[in-house]
């Protein structure tokens, strides 16, 4: 591990604490750092599907014993925002 001698804002730390749920200053930085890369890491990978054109059209039909999903909304869902799942009814969006 690299070591360090660093200023860093009192203010933006204790946030960083108070929502990663840490305790000391190491322990939060190291944690906000590795949030950070996966994020970063998830929105490129986010983008990257973003820029592919996918086609979902027969999906219903597409898996055996009928047990497949209609995914034809899935991306226009995923844009509106309303491919997240109701967590207090217990819904699922996606599903039509």
């Amino acid at each position: 591990m690299a070591r360090i001698d660093l200023d860093v804002n009192d203010e933006w730390l204790a946030a960083a604490r108070a929502e990663l749920g840490t305790s000391g200053d190491e322990e939060t930085i190291n944690a906000a750092l590795s949030q950070f890369v996966r994020w970063r890491r998830a929105q490129r990978l986010i983008e990257t599907l973003n820029a592919v054109e996918m086609d979902f059209t027969g999906s219903a039909d597409a898996w055996r014993y009928g047990g497949g999903r209609d995914l034809s909304r899935l991306a226009e869902n995923a844009r509106d925002g309303a491919a997240t799942s109701d967590i207090e009814g217990g819904t699922d969006s996606l599903r039509g």
